[in-house]
């Protein structure tokens, strides 16, 4: 049993990976957002500079995840989502780059879609230029019922498939994205500071549930904050709390289920559909830090991580973390229903 003193570096280093990902992504400071806002002290990691096909916070766990897929012969990825999904052109990216089949199910009918441009720009026509195949199937509320369905398709016909999650989340997939707390701590202890929070997007659980394991043991006094863009808060709680419990267990590292905060009511109207505080917030970023935010993700986290300030959650001297999680493609999709 290791004690709680093992660093979390350590702890990590047992877990192979590929090494595609641009890592460390950078700390930086947004001193124009920060004025703006009148304080806390605001930061963003960019997790949008992880490098391979346009980047996003989904290839830290690939890095880990596609280990396993490659160890074990597979020759075809098969994963899904809906047809802006980030998390599919990341996938698809990281076939392409090792010469891998990709099978996405594409889901339908979560969303309208909000422009005539959704279906074929943005992640959608990133997908078809790595490669990808797609298959269109209807959203049923079940995440992973199709990709399951396709992963025996390919096997029936003698491929030999890996299946990726929705999210790339599961215990795994949070495991590798502990990884950034282990940059986060010397990074910002570089810069003279110890954060009061980090605050994200929180979607499909599997990055929440690895920032909570890794803080637990590298960044104990930082609370983790996540922001619910699904507009599920409970049942985007209940997996960050099943994801965390599991990746902490691999890591050996403490969970305590009162560490993981799930904020409701910044999701807009529902899943996908962007409102007036998530255009806000993707102004702000655009104009005041240059920062492209998608307006599925990391658009309703800043809008989110706004919110939160002007009701005072933090005092003007804190510093927080906000982390980029990827997807600018997407906002070319969504060109015409964001009014910019």
């Amino acid at each position: 049993m290791q004690t709680n003193r093992t660093p979390l570096s350590d702890r990590l280093a047992v877990f192979p990976r590929l090494g595609l990902a641009t890592l460390p992504t950078p700390l930086e400071p947004m001193k124009r957002l920060t004025a703006h806002l009148g304080g806390p002290r605001l930061w963003v990691k960019r997790e949008d500079a992880t490098g391979l096909g346009f980047g996003g916070n989904k290839l830290r766990k690939l890095d880990y995840v596609l280990h396993e897929a490659i160890s074990s012969g597979a020759d075809t990825i098969v994963s899904g989502g809906v047809v802006q999904s980030n998390s599919q052109r990341q996938v698809a990216a990281v076939a392409a780059k090792f010469g891998l089949a990709c099978h996405l199910a594409v889901y339908h009918g979560r969303l309208e879609p909000p422009t005539p441009e959704y279906k074929t720009s943005g992640n959608a026509f990133l997908n078809r230029l790595f490669g990808a195949h797609l298959h269109d199937v209807p959203w049923t509320g079940d995440r992973n019922a199709a990709i399951r369905a396709l992963v025996d398709d390919l096997q029936a016909k003698g491929h030999k498939p890996y299946f990726v999650p929705y999210g790339v989340s599961n215990a795994l997939g949070a495991v590798a994205y502990a990884t950034t707390i282990a940059e986060i701590e010397p990074q910002a202890a570089q810069s003279g500071f110890a954060p009061a929070a980090i605050v994200h997007c929180t979607g499909s659980a599997g990055t929440q549930a690895g920032l909570v394991a890794g803080a637990a043991v590298a960044m104990p006094a930082t609370r983790i904050v996540g922001i619910d863009i699904d507009a599920e808060p409970a049942r985007v709680r209940a997996d960050v709390v099943a994801f965390a419990q599991e990746a902490s267990d691999l890591l050996d590292v403490p969970f305590g289920e009162a560490s993981v905060e799930v904020v409701a009511g910044h999701a807009g109207p529902a899943y996908g559909v962007p409102h007036e505080a998530t255009i806000e917030a993707i102004r702000l970023a655009g104009q005041l830090e240059a920062l492209p935010l998608d307006p599925v993700y990391s658009g309703k986290g800043l809008a989110g991580l706004i919110a939160l300030i002007r009701q005072g959650r933090w005092r003007k001297d804190d510093n927080v973390i906000f982390l980029h999680t990827g997807g600018a493609p997407a906002l070319f999709a969504y060109q015409s229903a964001l009014g910019i």
